[in-house]
């Protein structure tokens, strides 16, 4: 038998999963396990725990229409409590740049200091590529911490001062250039 020719309707795409809810253990395991025995070709992902809530974000192949993926991650996230959508998306793999500058910030806790240290960056030329953020220290002394990767596009000169400032408003901030992944 001759395979099928393919078209436009059973071309492989790429489609985004969107999931987020209370943070449990097992939850990838479960959720890749159901797209890998639908035989979906994975992509990059980002997945984390934010304030005790679990996100993701994972790119899937196939040539099933975004409705068929719906039927294979509703069982999954919906015994795990979990919010989610898929969405088809232009994927662009292998166009990844890696950072070449690293960032952590921190600060007792009060509004506006990720506003603060992100535009003072970007002022500088930081093109961010991560981002994590998160509330250290106990409810009395809160602090604020925030680690960035990014590019320098205007040098680590330019990174350098924008610290120098923030450490003006009582920002403790430290900039380290990474090495570039060779391939």
């Amino acid at each position: 038998m001759s395979p099928k020719p393919m078209t436009d309707r059973n071309k492989p795409r790429w489609y985004m999963a969107t999931l987020i809810g209370p943070d449990r253990p097992g939850i990838v395991a479960r959720l890749t396990a159901a797209l890998q025995q639908a035989g979906y070709e994975f992509g990059e992902a980002s997945m984390a725990r934010l304030g005790g809530q679990f996100s993701a974000m994972l790119m899937v192949r196939t040539a099933e229409p975004a409705e068929q993926i719906a039927v294979r991650v509703a069982p999954v996230a919906d015994a795990l409590g979990l919010t989610w959508h898929v969405d088809p998306i232009v994927g662009a793999l292998h166009s990844q740049r890696y950072p070449d500058v690293r960032i952590t910030a921190g600060a007792p806790e009060r509004p506006g200091i990720l506003g603060e240290v992100s535009n003072a960056l970007a002022e500088a030329g930081l093109d961010v590529i991560t981002l994590e953020a998160d509330i250290a220290g106990d409810p009395e002394e809160p602090v604020y911490i925030v680690h960035l990767e990014g590019i320098a596009a205007r040098g680590i000169d330019a990174l350098h001062a924008a610290a120098e400032r923030l450490r003006d408003e009582e920002i403790d901030i430290e900039v380290a250039p990474l090495e570039l992944i060779e391939g």
